[in-house]
């Protein structure tokens, strides 16, 4: 086993090559990288553009059983997939999301992977990075802003101050901006109306940036952007407000593909960053298109467990992008399973086969769900060092039951090495043709339907229920041409329902529709589900309270 330390460090102690040598791996001219220092760069549109007919490589999704804080390791397994096979010889390559700077300072962390299977440098893509966020940011309050002055000057669209559903953001978690006041202190100010903050991965601007296939594509869908409505109940959008040439130009730097390196100097993207539990939590169309014409295998993620990232990434990502995942990999951890089966987090650390047991029951969802959508999927064992060998055997043998492989990965602590069993089962599965994707609705079903369809075919409920209100919203959406659009779940991360206590795999329960929005310009429908929300809080000791600059400027406590 390698020798160990923090993530931090060990991403600290990497030999990394200059970025250029990065690029010559994948035959990018030094002239279409954009250089932010020696080893991050930004690929130029006219490489882009040359290597369009290109055929395309097979595409492979990491997802995973459902979250608990015993970890699972998704990007941790999406780094060292794309090691491993590049150490059987295959050309790789990895496309992940940026980090948000509100989980980084709140309570998940960071998302560069983690031991030895990280893309570096980590300090600079948990943090500013290429700047990205911050121009999405922006752009996104740019639009703020001149909704805004169009209701202080004239307001020749007639917009109604009282249904202005565009809100701000910010890339920081702050629970008291989920609920504001602007426009108070007097006629100078503009008019006094209720409002509100989301973090930035939540908003249509990034939904938008991540799905957009080109420049012309990101102006257009900047245009149809509905910020809100007349008292006729008309749409206002972007386009009208005459802020989608200058949104666009914001975002232009931005919008190229970021490229990296892991800690094995093997190329890696990393570009857009929505949440999967109230966005649509993948990374860039442009990027992954990129990714697929420049390599024979690309290993991608979606966030959370496969009920959330997985199901956006093949309803919303594949069905807009034209993409076709070839397998897919669902990762679990004996820790998780332990949770899911009753087990709380002190007790982790006992041996508790019937615990694993139990909870095999939520990757059975996970692992039944994915092939709903046609694609064949192997089960990646995330082996911690306090794992037993009867643990992992009970996992093995109850995948075995389910007619799926499994094969036990040691990445974190071996990087590429602890994941060629794992490589060599996704090269059998992706070039054997076994996966047939197929969405799990079709476009012309009705909004709610589709809701409906999620809901019971993916989060196993009964039904999903919505007032009357809401599903009168949905109808004037599908008689205003919207019908055709995706649904895009915003709820708990933490469960299969609505209730982030309920472990394992519930079934027969309610999915509460709260509130739809419209993302016209992200063409989907967003519908948000219990109690999820789009501005996160921190926790009562935020990751924040230990990340500090330390001797010379080297920054401590990120992770």
């Amino acid at each position: 086993m390698a020798d160990q330390g923090s993530d931090i460090e060990i991403a600290r102690a990497a030999k990394l090559l200059p970025i250029s040598e990065i690029g010559a791996k994948l035959d990018i001219p030094a002239d279409s990288l954009h250089q932010y220092g020696s080893n991050k760069a930004k690929i130029d549109y006219g490489f882009l553009d040359d290597i369009a007919d290109r055929p395309r490589g097979k595409l492979i999704l990491v997802t995973a059983i459902t979250p608990t804080p015993a970890g699972e390791g998704k990007t941790t397994t999406t780094v060292g997939l794309g090691d491993g096979l590049n150490r059987i010889g295959k050309k790789a390559m990895i496309c992940v999301r940026e980090p948000s700077l509100g989980p980084c300072f709140g309570m998940k962390g960071g998302a560069a992977g983690g031991g030895h299977a990280q893309v570096v440098p980590m300090e600079d893509i948990n943090l500013h990075f290429t700047g990205d966020m911050h121009a999405i940011g922006a752009a996104h309050n740019l639009l703020s802003a001149m909704i805004d002055n169009h209701l202080y000057w004239d307001n020749e669209l007639r917009m109604d101050s009282r249904r202005v559903s565009w809100r701000r953001v910010v890339d920081i978690n702050d629970r008291a901006l989920r609920d504001i006041t602007v426009g108070l202190g007097g006629i100078a100010n503009g008019f006094a109306r209720e409002s509100g903050y989301d973090i930035t991965v939540a908003s249509e601007i990034m939904a938008i940036f991540c799905l957009a296939s080109s420049l012309e594509d990101l102006e257009r869908r900047l245009g149809n952007i509905v910020v809100g409505q007349t008292r006729k109940r008309e749409p206002i959008t972007a386009k009208q407000l005459q802020a989608d040439g200058a949104m666009a130009v914001l975002l232009k730097d931005a919008l190229m593909p970021n490229l990296v390196q892991t800690l094995e100097n093997n190329p890696a993207f990393v570009h857009g960053g929505p949440f999967a539990n109230i966005a649509h939590g993948c990374n860039t169309v442009m990027s992954t298109q990129a990714a697929l014409r420049m390599s024979d295998y690309v290993v991608t993620e979606a966030g959370f467990g496969a009920d959330l990232g997985a199901e956006k990434f093949f309803d919303i990502k594949c069905r807009k992008a034209g993409l076709s995942p070839d397998a897919a990999v669902i990762v679990a951890t004996v820790r998780a399973l332990k949770m899911h089966g009753g087990v709380a987090r002190d007790d982790l650390g006992t041996e508790n086969v019937g615990a694993v047991t139990d909870g095999i029951s939520n990757l059975r969802c996970h692992i039944e769900n994915i092939q709903k959508f046609g694609v064949t999927p192997v089960v990646a064992i995330n082996r911690f060092v306090t794992d037993t060998d009867a643990e992992i055997a009970a996992v093995v043998a109850a995948v075995a039951d389910l007619g799926t492989d499994v094969v036990e990965c040691t990445h974190w602590s071996d990087g590429g090495a602890g994941t060629e069993a794992l490589a060599h089962k996704v090269v059998e599965i992706a070039d054997g043709g076994t996966s047939s994707f197929k969405p799990i609705y079709p476009d012309e079903m009705g909004l709610f339907d589709k809701i409906n369809a999620v809901a019971r075919e993916v989060y196993r409920a009964s039904e999903a229920v919505a007032t009357k209100s809401i599903q009168d919203q949905l109808t004037r959406w599908e008689d205003e041409g919207y019908g055709h659009l995706p649904v895009c779940m915003a709820k708990t991360q933490y469960s299969f329902s609505t209730d982030p206590e309920r472990k394992g795999a519930p079934s027969g329960h309610i999915v509460p529709v709260r509130e739809v929005r419209l993302s016209a310009g992200a063409e989907f429908v967003v519908a948000i589900c219990g109690d999820a929300m789009t501005m996160p809080g921190l926790p009562r000791v935020p990751a924040a309270n230990s990340i500090r600059l330390g001797e010379g400027g080297v920054v401590e406590g990120l992770f």
